[in-house]
């Protein structure tokens, strides 16, 4: 009984057929951490190399829109496409920077599970709507870990968030008494010094989910004994059909052996224990070919078919113990000196 409820435990390493199967699936390890990370920080580098150039482009474009133009101003049917000519320039010049940020929410998936592209996991499962399956969703232990993530992550950031503010408190008190001239600049700074330290939380949240990410992964596709076995078979297949099918190839064989024997020139035995069947033709070989070989039983099955049929019997000892030893079926003899002791 132990042993039974032993081989129902997935205990076992999955199998690169059960995780190709998993692939195929759409079965892959992901953090969505590490999604949260890469777009954080490449649009972070995106905003500070392309920064001062969206700046100027908004207060162009400010400068344009504040400026009222008199026939605009007195003909409302222009201001729509007027308003429409400008969202489509703001898109424009912000359109490299969600290019950028795109790019990265799709690829980013890339770096854990590379190319990965399934159908079926773009399938309507019904069992998703199953409300009582919903709720053991809720409370699982996987819910249990996202939660913990969750909280993790806001004691992470916030104590970092904290921290930077705390930090900088006089910084932040003297924005109020400073021109505008200066505190921009410098309240530029600090947000971006903020944004490297929480980046810096960040990276640890990723240390940790991405591994953790894998080692849930691979726990979820273990697999059990049985499974094992029952995969086995279905690849290697069943031992004992294999068995089976081996035997019926050597009773077939051996039936193709002994319906040659007759027609053998001669039959060298040992007397009792080898018996090898020989037949020469001076027309296209260059020697004896074996045709029957056999020992103890099967020996004594070559001699009775080859007396049946009148086929010479040679008692030749060591010449039949060298024949059966050194060759195969439908074999000729070799050229190069056999040991005959």
């Amino acid at each position: 009984m132990a042993d039974q409820d032993s081989d129902l435990e997935k205990t076992e390493s999955p199998s690169q057929r059960k995780l190709d199967k998993a692939r195929e699936e759409g079965q892959v390890a992901r953090s969505r951490e590490l999604t949260t990370f890469l777009v954080m920080m490449v649009g972070g580098a995106g905003l500070w190399v392309m920064g001062s150039h969206f700046a100027q482009a908004l207060v162009e474009m400010l400068r344009e829109g504040l400026t009222l133009d008199r026939q605009l101003a007195f003909n409302s049917e222009q201001l729509l496409p007027h308003l429409r000519d400008m969202s489509i320039e703001i898109l424009l010049v912000f359109s490299p920077f969600l290019l950028l940020v795109l790019l990265v929410a799709a690829f980013s998936p890339l770096l854990m599970n590379g190319w990965l592209f399934s159908t079926k996991a773009l399938a309507p499962k019904f069992s998703k709507l199953d409300p009582i399956a919903g709720i053991a969703r809720m409370f699982s232990m996987n819910s249990l870990v996202e939660l913990l993530k969750a909280i993790g992550k806001t004691i992470i950031v916030g104590t970092i968030g904290a921290w930077v503010v705390w930090h900088n408190r006089e910084s932040v008190m003297l924005l109020i008494g400073e021109p505008v001239t200066r505190s921009v600049p410098h309240l530029g700074g600090l947000i971006w010094w903020s944004f490297a330290a929480i980046m810096m939380g960040m990276l640890i949240i990723v240390a940790i989910d991405v591994p953790f990410q894998l080692w849930e992964h691979h726990k979820k596709l273990k697999m059990t004994k049985e499974e094992v076995r029952q995969e086995s078979k279905e690849t290697e297949g069943d031992p004992q059909v294999k068995g089976r099918i081996r035997s019926m190839q050597r009773e077939i064989a051996r039936r193709r052996m002994m319906s040659a024997i007759p027609t053998a020139d001669v039959v060298v035995t040992n007397p009792t224990h080898y018996a090898v069947a020989l037949k020469y033709s001076e027309n296209g070989m260059r020697a004896p070919v074996v045709v029957a070989k056999g020992s103890h039983l099967l020996a004594a099955r070559i001699k009775e078919i080859a007396a049946e049929h009148r086929v010479p019997i040679l008692e030749a000892p060591p010449l039949a113990r060298a024949l059966h030893k050194h060759t195969d079926l439908g074999e000729a003899i070799p050229e190069w000196p056999m040991s005959i002791s």
